[in-house]
């Protein structure tokens, strides 16, 4: 392919141009970037053609015995890709998930009281909360699975509990009127296990941490990945853009402070991205869950965390 302007060559005097009309709609200007493409099509048919600027803008140019050839290959081009990129998903937020949402964010909070009340729990007294459910590298190498979901129930005092919520609480709403609210607390609370589970086996023996912050960087890769596989067809070279502006956040909100634990939110926000890619695939072929699923969605995720508890409680006896 050759553009007649830059290299000074005439086309031929019995070559045609292609008209618009043809292809398109009657009357339209055909574009530098639009003529490149056309020229782009018609090489992959091995059709010579040539580009010039002309008074109505670019022109294409074939030798007269490929004419209808062209025109043929270009209708077709344009007819397969008439309605491509397809049209942005609709987007229709559940609302009603909301103030389920709130609530159990205020649950959590009132949850961090009682932790630091004096309060006598299925016989035992005291008991010391962040002792038996924090996230110990060690024990859970060594068995206590519970320590995974108990950890991202605490919190080490009421400023880690508040920017937590405050941070947090913005993305899991938007997650959850997303994808609803049982579905939504189910990828939470497994991407903040898994990524328990994997800080586990990284952190020395010793290492310890608590807090919801995991489940919340699960939020971030969570909703990157749904964007970035929900509108994969309009972002173009640009699809990298969402999993970049989460990880962006997690540079910002995830790396500062004495008591951060980087290697926590990291593992958070990858598995928030591997599950979020999975859930956009089966919402896309199965549509989002509706009240009775996310309904039982939402009772499994509170049982494993009531369990959890129950064994950690036990288990300090």
């Amino acid at each position: 392919m050759t553009e007649d302007h830059e290299q000074g060559v005439e086309p031929q005097d019995d070559w045609r141009i292609v008209p618009v009309w043809r292809v398109e709609e009657r009357g339209r200007k055909l574009s530098l970037r639009q003529a490149r493409l056309w020229a782009l099509v018609l090489e992959s048919r091995f059709i010579e053609c040539r580009l010039e600027p002309g008074p109505r803008g670019w022109q294409v140019w074939v030798a007269p015995e490929n004419y209808d050839a062209a025109c043929r290959e270009l209708n077709l081009y344009v007819e397969e890709n008439r309605n491509w990129p397809p049209f942005l998903p609709p987007v229709h937020p559940m609302k009603e998930n909301t103030l389920p949402t709130l609530s159990i964010l205020v649950l959590l909070a009132t949850f961090h009281n009682l932790t630091n009340l004096d309060v006598k729990v299925f016989g035992h007294y005291p008991v010391d909360w962040l002792d038996i459910g924090n996230a110990h590298a060690g024990l859970i190498l060594k068995g206590e699975w519970w320590r995974l979901v108990t950890a991202l129930t605490l919190h080490a005092d009421a400023l880690h509990l508040i920017s937590n919520l405050a941070i947090g609480g913005v993305f899991i709403v938007y997650l959850c009127r997303d994808l609803g609210s049982g579905l939504a607390w189910t990828l939470l609370l497994a991407s903040g296990v898994c990524g328990n589970l994997a800080n586990a086996y990284v952190q020395l023996p010793s290492h310890t941490s608590v807090g919801a912050s995991t489940a919340v960087f699960g939020a971030v890769g969570i909703l990157g990945a749904l964007t970035m596989m929900r509108y994969r067809h309009h972002l173009r070279r640009r699809w990298p853009l969402p999993i970049a502006a989460a990880l962006s956040l997690l540079v910002l909100l995830g790396t500062e402070g004495e008591r951060t634990d980087l290697g926590a939110h990291l593992f958070g926000f990858m598995f928030g991205c591997l599950l979020g890619f999975v859930a956009e695939l089966l919402v896309g072929y199965l549509g989002r869950p509706g009240r009775l699923a996310n309904a039982l969605l939402a009772l499994a995720s509170a049982s494993v965390v009531l369990y959890a508890w129950w064994l950690a409680i036990g288990h300090s006896g």
